[in-house]
This record gives structure tokens, C-alpha cells and sequence, in this order.
């Protein structure tokens, strides 16, 4: 989804606000591109699973996907650098401990789901509609654009996504609990917890 917005705006769009009740990008490719803001708007508001695009005020624009998960369908994390926190202590005020314990629990879930019988194929994300679920997607919707800036501050990011991760982990469960059987929702949580693996930095276990 990112993709295809960023080649209408010729570069990726930023996400904005807490994608709690919509997932909504802006951009201020008008300003850059010399495009009226409205051109840009309209040709969004073509491309499949927008469901509204507005000029804003400054040559701003706004656009919102009607699937806030959509965005691990052409899922490509860049290459972080490697953080120079130290590995102890490991409690949660070291931000080394939160980054590499939220890599290892995303690794640890796709060894679970394996075990437990989650379905690989079949992602469907439009079930990534939990709260913990959209606040992990809202973190990850700023790589493209941390990517291309100057000053991404990938430390600082790493930890951010990390904690969210952490949440979805306890309260959006990646794989079933006791006897119950898989269902689509945990194929796709363990799809998220794939992408959140490969962008936090640490260990398959801890």
C-alpha cells in the first residue's frame, strides 16, 4: 500500500495521527513537485483500498486506506544500523533489553505458530484491527519515510516499536490459547510479528 501511494507522490507518505479509528498518511510531495495538491488528491483517491484523499491547507495532502494492515503486503524493512546499548541489565529500563526481547518474542511467536498448526498462507489483513494490533502497524507505517530522511533517529524508533510490540504480544495473542484451534486472525499476527522481527535489532532468544 505504501508502494503504491509513494508512487503517486513520488515519495513515501508519513503516517498521521494514532491510527486508532482510521489510517491516514500526509504528504507534502505538492510542495516538492510543484503538482497541485488537488491533482494529488484525486489521483489517490483512484488507487484501490484508498477511501479518502483532501488537499490540505500549505500543499499538504491527506490521505486514508481503508486497511491499516495492508501495508505488510509489499512489506520491505530497510537495513538498521546495529545499536551500541549494552545487553545488561536486562530490565525494562534498558532500551537494549526492550529492543532485543521484543525481537526475540516476534521469533518466538513464528516458532510457536509452526508448532501449533498457524497457517503461513492465507493473510488476510484486514483482522489486524485490534488497538495493539494498529498501534504496532502505525510505528511500522514510518520506516519508508524515516528511510529517506536525513536524521531517521532509528534508536529512538527501535524502541518505540518494541514497546508497542510488547502490548500486542500479552494482549493480541499470535497464536492460540489452551486448545484452541488456529484461526485466520493469528496468521495474520503472526505476519506482523515477521515484520516487527525483521526491523528490531537482537537475538532469536533470550
Amino acid at each position: 500500500m505504501i508502494a503504491r501511494l509513494a508512487e503517486v507522490l513520488g515519495e513515501p507518505p508519513v503516517p498521521d495521527g494514532t491510527w486508532e479509528r482510521e489510517a491516514a498518511y500526509v504528504s507534502p510531495a505538492a510542495l516538492r513537485s510543484g503538482v497541485p495538491a488537488g491533482d494529488l488528491a484525486a489521483r489517490l483517491r483512484a488507487l484501490p483500498g484508498v477511501t479518502g484523499a483532501e488537499a490540505l491547507p500549505g500543499g499538504f495532502v491527506r490521505v486514508v486506506v481503508a486497511v491499516p494492515g495492508a501495508l505488510l503486503d509489499d512489506f520491505e524493512p530497510p537495513a538498521l544500523p546495529e545499536p551500541a546499548w549494552p545487553d545488561f541489565p536486562r530490565t525494562w529500563e534498558n532500551p537494549g533489553f526492550v529492543v532485543r526481547y521484543g525481537h526475540a518474542r516476534a521469533a518466538g511467536v513464528r516458532r510457536w505458530a509452526r508448532d501449533l498448526g498457524v497457517p503461513e498462507t492465507g493473510f488476510r489483513p484486514g483482522l489486524l484491527e485490534s488497538p495493539y494490533d494498529r498501534k504496532v502497524l502505525r510505528v511500522l507505517a514510518e520506516l519508508p519515510g524515516r528511510a529517506a530522511s536525513r536524521d531517521p533517529g532509528w534508536d529512538a524508533y527501535q524502541v518505540r516499536l518494541a514497546l508497542a510490540y510488547h502490548d500486542a504480544h500479552e494482549r493480541a495473542p499470535a497464536v492460540p490459547m489452551g486448545d484452541a484451534p488456529p484461526r485466520p486472525v493469528h496468521t495474520a499476527r503472526v505476519r506482523l510479528a515477521a515484520a516487527v522481527e525483521s526491523v528490531l535489532a537482537g537475538p532469536d532468544r533470550i
